[in-house]
Parts: structure tokens; sequence; C-alpha cells
């Protein structure tokens, strides 16, 4: 082994066994504590006094105001909430530990949404809650406890336990609309103890720096589930799914799919697209569709010699589409002409066989 190499190990050493507090402050010395504040230049008597400026003057610490100096100064990374979630944004200047939330999906109320998955994140770490209400949109967790070993000198190869304790208190504000919400973490307990006997309490924590964290791990955990929803959704979507004929809320004739509403209505549109249809408008919020039926895309000369299973006997046109969500996680799919008047039984009956096959092919193309 190198003289190099043996240095490196011994600095990598002493770095890995310095204590948390260590590794807060500043290295090297704080010698500068004792320094003085040099006096003005004597100068001669015939001489001409120059203009002086206090844009380097050493401040003085004032002991009522507790101003931090030498090794009571942090040095660490600031701490900051990390918006992660899509549509999500902070405060700018903000010293809160909060985060925006704006609607993205229209399949859950967004504030119960949140709730959901604060409280799934807890539930996952095991820790407890004390109070809620989604009615003040408030929520209490329990003690948050925790052990890790804390180093010794480095020459002393020793560890000793020290616990901490924490409790959160999170609160939801909704804008008037609904479509917007802020999450807030607030520390409102705090303990410390090494070998058994407190050594920190809740006057001396890090107040911002652990509501941030816990924030930035709710965020972070909402941001995972989401991407997990997605993929599911995204593989249910691929699968297909299968159609029967029925009837709507209001008696009409209806397809009716066997599948969610968030499910079936981006499974729709790749089925329009494969069956001829061109959609010039759509609200998902209402579940209604403008389309025109625009027919097989063909050449005569493939159409001469086989045909096409997909073909519709619709006429070229425009349609209206209107999807209401039913029970038992099914959705209803109501075909109408452009005068708003619904299919017959019979006109339904005639797209259906095309349709069903469609819509319960798989692996059909995003």
């Amino acid at each position: 082994m190198t003289r190099n190499t043996v240095l490196i190990s011994i600095v990598a050493c002493l770095a890995a066994c310095s204590s948390v507090e260590e590794r807060r402050i500043a290295n090297g010395g704080f010698g500068y504590l004792d320094s003085q504040q040099q006096g003005e230049i004597k100068l001669p008597p015939d001489a001409q006094t120059p203009e002086y400026s206090n844009d380097y003057a050493i401040p003085s610490v004032d002991n009522k105001t507790h101003t931090p100096i030498g090794k009571k100064i942090e040095v660490v990374s600031p701490t900051v909430v990390m918006p992660l979630v899509t549509g999500s944004h902070i405060e700018e200047g903000s010293k809160k530990a909060i985060v925006w939330f704006d609607q993205v999906r229209d399949d859950k109320e967004l504030d119960t949404a949140i709730w959901d998955s604060l409280i799934s994140f807890l539930e996952e770490r095991d820790i407890g809650v004390t109070y809620f209400n989604k009615e003040e949109q408030l929520l209490i967790t329990d003690w948050l406890t925790y052990n890790e070993m804390e180093d010794s000198a480095w020459y002393d190869w020793t560890s000793t336990e020290r616990e901490v304790g924490k409790r959160f208190e999170f609160r939801l504000e909704k804008k008037s609309h609904g479509r917007s919400a802020a999450l807030t973490a607030k520390l409102t307990d705090y303990k410390e103890s090494l070998q058994g006997k407190q050594t920190v309490d809740m006057a001396q924590a890090d107040v911002r720096a652990n509501e941030v964290d816990i924030l930035n791990k709710v965020i972070s955990h909402y941001q995972d589930q989401l991407r997990r929803d997605d993929v599911r959704r995204i593989r249910e979507i691929r699968e297909g799914l299968t159609t029967e004929l029925g009837f709507n809320a209001k008696g009409d004739p209806a397809f009716i799919v066997d599948g969610t509403y968030t499910v079936t209505w981006p499974r729709l549109l790749l089925v329009f697209r494969k069956l001829g249809f061109n959609v010039k408008d759509l609200d998902q919020s209402s579940g209604l569709l403008f389309v025109e039926y625009i027919g097989s895309d063909l050449s005569w000369w493939d159409k001469l010699w086989g045909g096409d299973d997909n073909e519709l006997s619709l006429d070229e046109t425009d349609y209206r589409v209107q999807l209401e969500e039913i029970e038992g996680d099914k959705t209803s799919i109501s075909f109408m002409n452009e005068d708003n008047e619904p299919f017959e039984a019979q006109a339904m009956s005639d797209i259906y066989e095309a349709f069903s096959a469609v819509m319960a092919e798989k692996n059909l193309d995003l």
C-alpha cells in the first residue's frame, strides 16, 4: 500500500467517524472569535485625514439577540421543498414547509387524493395518527420515533445509541374552486436523547429542516403512487375491455363496457381511431365527444380483395358520443346523431360486433 493510499484511508476514516454535530459545523479553528477591531490609522498632525468607510467593519454581536457565532453556526446545505408531483409548485420566499398541488386528474377530488396519499405514507412507515378530520383539513401524527448510532471519537471505536422522536401536524388549504390545494407540515413536538438522557428538545431542534424533510418524503410517496397508477392504467388500457349491449341511465340503447370511466375514456379514443372516427372535440369532465365518421382508411384495392372487418354501417357524417360512469366499475357509451337524438337499438346492434371486437383487442397501439 502506498503512502498516499494510507493517508487517504486515514482521512476517510476520520471523516466517517465524525459525529453528526461535527459534520454540521465548519472545519478548522475558531480563532477569529478572539479578533479585535483595529483602531483608526494614526496620522501625523500635518497629514490630510482620508475618508473612511464602514463597508468592511466587523459588526458587534449583541448577546441579547443570541446571534450564532463559531461552532453555533451550522454550515449544512439549505433545506428546500421539492415539488416533484406533476402540477405542484412552491411559494417563492416562503419559510414554511408548504407545497401547492393542482388538479391534473378528474378521477378523484384533489383533497381526497392528497389525504389518501398522506395516510398511505404514514401507514407504510407505521406512524400512528392521533387526530384526523377531513372537514377541518387537519391531521396530527403520533410520535415518529427511531434510533440511530452516534459515533464516538475516531480513536475510541465505539458507538452510542441516539433516539429521536417527532410529531407533526399537516394542514390542507383549498382554493374556493377546489382545483388547487396547499399542504403544510409543522413540527409540533421534538425530543432527542443519548443513552437514555434527553439532550435536545423542541427549542433546540432545527424545526424547518425537520418539516421540509417529512414534507419531501410525503411528496415523493405521492409521486411514486401516481407513477404506479399510470403504469397500471396504461396496462389496463392496452389489455382491452369486454362490451355488451344494454341501456344507459336514461334508458337509451348503449354499449356497457366492463371498465372504469378513467380507463374506458382513453381506450375509446384508441378504438375510435382504429374504427375510422375523427374526434373533433371532447370534454372528459362531462363525458361528451363530438366525432366524425370518415370510414376505413383502406385503399380501394385492399377493399376489392377482402374488405375491412372494422367497417361500420354508418353514414360518413358527424355524431355525438356520451360516456357515463355506472355501478360496478362499468361505463356506458351512447351514440347520438348531430341533432342529439339517440341511436335506436337496431342501429347500436349493427355496429356492436365491430365496436366490441376492437374494444376487446389486446395491445392496441397507444
